[in-house]
């Protein structure tokens, strides 16, 4: 299904000392979240991260960060360093970039955190949902401790599956909700109970215009005019949960690096204990449970699942108790399987994210969901 967002691209030279410059400047989400302060306890160190995307390019603020992955579909390099697009290379950058001398260049999350880069599609409207399945599995296999998946849609068996068996395997899977317009509600992987969604901020920590809603929400992070790295040692801009769901994945690995025996549901459990509450007292359809808190993601005493939350200043939360799984949008074009994946959100850079399209239930209301065959 052909995507009713526009775009328009922009990208700034490397080469340029200035503009590298201005690029670590222009990366608001880094103070909002108080990285620097986080990276005095970990900076992600011992974590593999998978990035299922367009692929990623070494790009000079990321390359050492950056393991041999894989290409799912065909025309590619066949490691995954590859990206037409720049889509993937800029969710890497937001998770583990490490930039160079100096506090130049872009810095992720998790600077010393590993990327596996897995090519499911080249550009907007390439790829599948058994690419993203494919890949699922494939991170599976590799020893990756996060999964940072920034689309959101419908589910058919084979990616009901795959998302199942990262869960069993102990990975913390990430998962952006949607983007306005074109997505109304959350979409799958986000809404499998397993994933943490993620919606999104802007500047002020309220929620952004083109974060979609809804009871599956987790978390949010920063999803306005985020920058990062790009194809041919560029930098890019753009706005949509797929850089909160990096910003969050790239929050999860620190946490794997400074707590390495945490199951994966805890990881997401000390997210969404420590988040800083927003909108209507404890969890809420806009916010989840709030804006993800680095510092005390890291530092609080959070009590095990089951013995309350976390920490002295939060309220008592749990997890979500509901979830979605979509069936195939009736287009006529055969479901979620051959469905392309089209941009998903308001990309103001070189590139775009990929979406489903989803429909979503809460828990409970009606039979159990039915998965395309």
């Amino acid at each position: 299904m052909p995507s009713t967002t526009s775009h328009a691209w922009s990208s700034r030279s490397a080469a340029s000392p200035q503009g590298v410059d201005r690029i670590r400047g222009d990366q608001w989400h880094l103070d909002f979240l108080r990285t620097a302060e986080a990276h005095r306890i970990t900076q992600g160190e011992g974590v593999t991260v998978a990035v299922p995307d367009t692929g990623v390019h070494p790009h000079p603020d990321l390359a050492r960060n950056l393991r041999r992955g894989t290409d799912i579909v065909a025309g590619g390099s066949g490691d995954g360093r590859q990206d037409q697009n720049s889509h993937g290379t800029g969710m890497a950058g937001l998770i583990a970039a490490h930039g160079h001398a100096g506090k130049l260049g872009a810095l992720g999350v998790a600077p010393k955190a590993k990327i596996l880069p897995i090519r499911v599609k080249i550009n907007d409207h390439g790829g599948t949902s058994h690419h993203l399945a494919d890949a699922i599995n494939y991170a599976i296999t590799q020893n990756v401790k996060v999964i940072s998946i920034s689309a959101a849609g419908a589910a058919d068996i084979r990616l009901h599956a795959a998302i199942e068996a990262a869960t069993r395997a102990d990975i913390v899977v990430v998962a952006a909700a949607g983007n306005k317009p074109l997505s109304q509600h959350v979409g799958f992987p986000a809404s499998y109970p397993g994933a943490i969604a993620v919606g999104g901020v802007d500047r002020l920590g309220q929620r952004a215009s083109v974060s979609v809603t809804g009871p599956e929400i987790d978390v949010v992070a920063p999803a306005v005019d985020i920058y990062s790295t790009s194809v041919d040692s560029k930098y890019r801009k753009g706005t949509g949960t797929s850089g909160a769901t990096a910003i969050v994945a790239g929050a999860a690995a620190l946490i794997r690096s400074k707590y390495p025996y945490l199951p994966a549901s805890e990881v997401a459990h000390r997210l969404t204990a420590t988040a800083t509450d927003k909108g209507p007292p404890g969890r809420d359809d806009e916010y989840g449970h709030g804006v993800i808190d680095l510092v005390a993601a890291l530092t609080a005493d959070v009590p095990p699942l089951g013995f309350g939350s976390a920490t002295a200043s939060a309220p008592t939360q749990t997890t979500s108790t509901t979830t979605a799984v979509a069936e195939p949008a009736g287009d006529g074009n055969g479901g979620a399987t051959t469905r392309g994946l089209v941009t998903l959100g308001v990309i103001v850079a070189a590139g775009g994210a990929w979406t489903f399209i989803a429909r979503r239930r809460r828990r409970g209301d009606d039979p159990p969901p039915r998965i395309s065959r």
